[in-house]
């Protein structure tokens, strides 16, 4: 059976999970964390979204956010998990 379509509002708190390949770690070292969560706020700054709180596990990534419209976590995601992973593919 097929997943419903997600109801995406803008001015809604998400809840997003983020995780490596077969839950692998996605963070090496403590410097990968600071990476990721500079990415985050830029990328959250230039998506409109709100970001209440986060948790970076070693092998996945939690998020509280609120959008400003309603296609903004998508871009946020995309926009993040590009860079950090290009960053994680030079090692």
């Amino acid at each position: 059976m097929p997943r419903r379509p997600r109801v995406l509002l803008s001015e809604y708190p998400l809840h997003i999970v983020q995780r490596g390949i077969n839950r692998e770690p996605c963070f090496f070292a403590e410097e990968d964390y600071h990476c990721y969560l500079h990415w985050l706020e830029e990328a959250a700054q230039s998506c409109g979204c709100a970001i209440h709180a986060y948790v970076l596990m070693t092998n996945h990534v939690h998020l509280l956010l609120t959008p400003s419209e309603s296609g903004t976590p998508a871009r946020l995601m995309q926009s993040l998990g590009r860079r950090y992973v290009q960053y994680v593919n030079r090692f």
